[in-house]
């Protein structure tokens, strides 16, 4: 906690994203967001077939010598931001083709642990104006935690609710950044490669928690700001280009968050943060018997014996609920106390969970 409280929170600091990260405390940030550089390789002016020129990305921090300098660039910001990561952050790296591969051998390279690969898939993507190759339709996400140990934050029933009480997947369908959320200057767009907030929602919502502090280090017009300012998490921009850093400041300025209340933004899984019960409280408090029998998913014929120690006799195997429930299910990992179910006085099959929620009510 005394890292963060020397942080520059809920502000944006003007220079390079690699030397502002070294001079922040190591450990201190709960999730890291970047949008680098792509390194998109454009030689030439791009024209539409009406020849009217496209708005490319060909701004000059998108401009490398060759890979080896690009992967230089790469090392180095990736270096500095797994030393800012807490113990169990979290990094969110966005790219096309053309990095994000050197990019994720980087990561790895490094020891970040890779937990998923987001797939942004554009609902209107900019076309392949000459038809020489596929369109363009989708950018990656690579979302790591700083060690394979580490206990990252992730929201998984939250996330339900973005896949019509589904489980969340991997690919993602959300429109580029048009209309009114399109950051201009003089009718200009702002900045070439401004990412919807509807995208960093996501980000944000699946892998942090109310307070958390959320840094990227590529800010831009402030995107990340913005959503995270929205949902009551700090954050911290590093942005090099002036021009940016004043959209981004005037851009955040006019967000109006709805004032926090106790509990409104956590959308952590509740059963989670509850107090853990050990399985064997159930029986020293009579919630269940010694040689009672239980029954994996509602089966007769998967029925195993309660012993005084809580553990469960199946056949010739002993173990706990979700060992036995692994043996059964041929070592897949799986949750006991949603699987084994009791007979209750009315010869009603009812999931042990239900005895833990009791029992957790009456203590209080």
């Amino acid at each position: 906690m005394g890292e963060k409280k020397s942080l520059p929170l809920n502000k944006i600091i003007t220079g390079d994203a690699v030397e502002v990260m070294k001079s922040l405390p190591p450990g201190s940030i709960d999730l890291i967001f970047a949008d680098p550089p792509y390194n998109l390789q454009l030689k030439d002016e791009l024209w539409r077939p009406d020849l009217s020129k496209v708005d490319a990305v060909d701004d000059e921090w998108d401009q490398f010598e060759n890979f080896k300098a690009y992967d230089r660039f790469s090392r180095a910001w990736l270096s500095a931001a797994k030393r800012l990561l807490s113990e169990n952050g979290s990094l969110w790296v966005i790219g096309s083709y053309h990095n994000i591969y050197r990019v994720g051998k980087i990561l790895q390279d490094l020891g970040l642990w890779i937990l998923n690969e987001i797939v942004w898939v554009k609902t209107n993507p900019m076309p392949n104006f000459h038809g020489v190759r596929f369109t363009n339709a989708h950018e990656t996400l690579i979302w790591a935690k700083k060690s394979e140990e580490s206990r990252y934050t992730f929201n998984y029933h939250a996330m339900k609710a973005f896949n019509h009480g589904k489980q969340m997947r991997s690919d993602w369908l959300l429109p580029i950044c048009k209309g009114k959320e399109r950051v201009r200057i003089e009718g200009e767009t702002a900045h070439s490669t401004q990412k919807p907030e509807a995208l960093l929602y996501r980000v944000l919502v699946s892998s942090t928690n109310p307070g958390d502090v959320v840094l990227d280090p590529f800010f831009g017009t402030g995107t990340s700001g913005v959503v995270a300012k929205r949902l009551h998490r700090q954050w911290i921009g590093i942005e090099r280009n002036p021009t940016y850093v004043k959209v981004a400041q005037e851009r955040i300025e006019t967000v109006q968050p709805e004032p926090y209340q106790e509990g409104a933004f956590d959308i952590r899984d509740k059963k989670r943060l509850a107090p853990r019960i050990p399985f064997s409280r159930l029986l020293e408090h009579g919630y269940l018997k010694p040689g009672q029998r239980l029954y994996f998913q509602k089966k007769a014929e998967q029925a195993a014996t309660l012993k005084p120690n809580g553990k469960l006799r199946y056949g010739d195997y002993e173990g706990s609920i979700h060992q036995t429930a692994r043996h059964i299910q041929n070592g897949s990992p799986i949750n006991g106390w949603d699987h084994w179910y009791f007979k209750n006085n009315e010869g009603e099959m009812v999931v042990i969970d239900r005895l833990r929620e009791r029992f957790r009510e009456k203590m209080g």
